[in-house]
């Protein structure tokens, strides 16, 4: 049965990888087809707009979008298009994994597999209410926090643990010194983790957490989290196993989802086929999982783990020759 997705190129390295992705999924035969939107510079160019309104109404209309990379120009439009399509559609979960694979620049081989949730709609993240005084000598930002966030961010943590077979689940916070606001949060926490006895909840205050990820990051399974503390241990959960290059993102909403490549453009090497397709790849299979085809999503991680593990085809940045489609089509030959 054919489905329909929202394909977005993006900016810089972004056309490449995708055009990447889509080689290795048509070579798994799904039955995928393909809506093509703008956003970013690319929809700029022809639109005059960043997020044209006709990019969202296919995101709706097809409810799940494989979005490559964007760029936000200084001064123009939205603060960031990624934040803005988070609220427009409502995308309340954003879910990272952060697993360590063969033959690449993993901090702790084969000891790295978790997965940090992070509330993605509301927080200092955000930005509400940033004033600067006239004399510009006081800045100032609302850190907002609602029962109804934390509830069902922490709900999504639980439930992806009990779908996914982890035991166990960890909520990071600053309680101790944002009474109300982190306070707030761990509360609910805790009054969703005792509708889980089957899972075992554990607490962290955010400054530990990050020390004990660098120190024995085995002891994680899932690490639910609050929007700007979620920014930051993710990106170090990506340095763990080797960078942003092997780190996919699901922003998922109640009807819409997004999956994408979390690092950047990288317009220096944009067009020269140097860029490693595999965040955007693993981005894939999240969102094969999320369409209901979790047996595909692991068939195409462990296509790549095996062309990882024969160095065939590698890019550079994980010290190969191969281009961007060579390694595609060598995770292809796998399938």
């Amino acid at each position: 049965m054919s489905q329909k997705i929202t394909v977005i190129r993006g900016d810089g390295i972004g056309p490449e990888i995708m055009d990447a992705t889509i080689h290795v999924l048509d070579a798994m035969g799904l039955g995928l087809t393909y809506e093509e939107a703008d956003a970013g510079l690319a929809a700029l160019e022809k639109h005059g707009e960043l997020l044209p309104a006709a990019t969202l109404e296919s995101i709706q209309r097809n409810k799940v979008a494989l979005k490559s990379p964007l760029t936000t120009p200084v001064g123009e439009g939205f603060s960031s298009i990624n934040v803005a399509l988070r609220r427009h559609f409502d995308l309340y979960a954003n879910v990272r994994p952060a697993k360590s694979y063969p033959n690449t620049l993993a901090r702790f081989p084969g000891e790295v597999d978790l997965i940090t949730v992070r509330e993605n709609t509301e927080g200092a993240y955000i930005g509400e209410g940033q004033e600067l005084s006239e004399d510009g000598a006081t800045a100032t930002l609302l850190q907002k926090v609602t029962r109804k966030g934390s509830e069902r961010i922490v709900r999504y943590a639980f439930e992806l643990a009990r779908s996914t077979g982890r035991k166990k689940v960890t909520v990071v916070h600053k309680a101790n010194i944002l009474k109300t606001t982190s306070g707030l949060f761990l509360k609910v926490a805790r009054e969703v983790a005792a509708e889980y006895p089957e899972i075992e909840c554990s607490e962290m205050i955010v400054d530990n957490a990050c020390m004990q990820l660098v120190m024995r990051p085995e002891q994680f399974e899932i690490l639910v989290t609050t929007n700007l503390f979620g920014d930051i241990i993710s990106d170090l959960c990506a340095g763990l196993i080797g960078g942003l290059g092997l780190t996919p993102g699901a922003n998922i909403g109640h009807d819409v989802a997004i999956f994408e490549a979390v690092h950047g453009t990288a317009p220096d090497i944009a067009g020269q086929g140097k860029a490693n397709p595999g965040a955007l790849l693993l981005g894939a299979a999240q969102m094969l999982d999320h369409m209901g085809m979790p047996e595909q999503g692991e068939r195409l991680r462990q296509a790549m783990v095996a062309t990882l593990d024969a160095k065939d085809s590698l890019t550079a940045d994980l010290g190969g020759t191969g281009s961007t489609m060579d390694y595609a089509r060598a995770i292809a030959s796998r399938l």
